[in-house]
């Protein structure tokens, strides 16, 4: 009589191997064998383990984390937000919508110094991207909004930017059988102000760009990025620039007083009430010109650069921030060192056109 042990197969990298065990069951060896075979087993699973660390290779650990691959947004509520964001009935005059000035195209901003709003007037600093913008922990230059939602109602209000009144807009939006239907199918309450901002913020969610050559570097690809690459990493590093661009979105989480080694606002001139930043929502003295930190993913698509548009170049933008925040000279060696590094961190977006 033979009783066959299954056989046990594993697959590492791509590649199986078959590992049968066969012995007689009044063969006085027998128990030799199924001893065997639990050892075959063990030695399965340990080929199975060891295939699966090598490739789930632990984050770095780097000041720097990569970007999650979704925040796994509701499909039906985020393809509303979609449409609502390149929607120019939304406008007061219906000439502009959220793309107007976030052009998914441009990096999530608009490539100007200042957006033109709904009667061709211009904002007051410069269109930051909408691009992660999910992962800052505040909206706007000064940090006015604590949400996206909060950021939709201001700009939906801004009498420059989209000059909108929120009754007219839930009218306009009742209106369109596609919108009311899709409403009703994603949100109890259908068509409402809070519904209709939490749409546009949850295509916003969206809107991020995981799988930059530096997040995979981040993830243990150790050739994703260049040897020069690296050094401009270790440079970003070295130099402090680090301190205020750090985490998932390379900043985005915390404000910073802009010039803390020099006054740049007052060497560029022409002051607005924009530069007052943070203070125009705070009214706290040591507010003034503070802002939040800039995201720096996909920076070498968002020129130009600042809240005020002043630096045009990634390089010109990184020599400033030597001499005002970080209180140094670089040469030019290490400022193109860094922006190789800076370069790393566009990444992947996938959205509907």
């Amino acid at each position: 009589m033979q009783t066959t042990i299954p056989v046990l197969a594993c697959c590492c990298r791509g590649k199986q191997w078959r590992l049968p065990w066969t012995a007689s069951a009044d063969d006085p060896a027998a128990p030799g064998a199924a001893k065997a075979s639990g050892l075959l087993m063990l030695l399965a699973a340990t080929m199975i383990w060891v295939s699966h660390s090598a490739m789930a290779a632990p984050l770095l650990d780097e000041p720097i984390q990569p970007i999650p691959l979704t925040l796994k947004q509701d499909p039906a509520r985020a393809e509303i937000g979609r449409l609502l964001f390149r929607d120019t009935r939304l406008s007061g005059n219906g000439r502009v919508s959220c793309a107007s000035c976030h052009d998914l195209s441009k990096g999530g901003g608009d490539g100007r110094d200042r957006s033109v709003g709904l009667n061709g007037g211009l904002t007051s600093v410069n269109a930051p991207t909408v691009l992660n913008a999910a992962l800052n922990f505040k909206q706007f230059w000064n940090g006015r909004a604590e949400s996206l939602e909060a950021q939709a109602d201001h700009v939906m209000q801004n009498p420059v930017e989209m000059g909108s009144k929120w009754e007219e807009v839930v009218q306009k939006v009742s209106q369109d059988p596609k919108y009311k239907s899709a409403f009703s199918a994603a949100y109890k309450d259908g068509v409402t102000k809070v519904n209709i901002q939490n749409a546009i913020a949850t295509f916003e969610r969206t809107l991020i760009t995981p799988n930059s050559r530096f997040d995979k570097y981040l993830r243990g690809d150790a050739n994703a990025i260049s040897a020069a690459e690296k050094t401009g990493y270790a440079k970003f590093k070295q130099y402090g620039c680090v301190a205020c661009h750090q985490g998932v979105n390379v900043g985005g989480n915390m404000f910073q007083k802009f010039g803390v080694m020099g006054d740049y606002l007052a060497k560029r001139g022409n002051p607005t009430q924009a530069d007052l930043g943070r203070y125009l929502v705070t009214k706290v003295e040591s507010d003034k010109y503070v802002f939040k930190v800039p995201s720096l993913r996909n920076i070498a698509l968002t020129a130009p650069y600042f809240h005020d548009a002043s630096a045009k170049t990634l390089d010109e933008a990184v020599d400033i921030m030597f001499r005002y925040q970080l209180g140094r000279v670089a040469s030019r060696e290490d400022r193109e060192s860094i922006i190789r590094f800076l370069n790393t961190l566009t990444g992947e977006l996938d959205v509907k056109p």
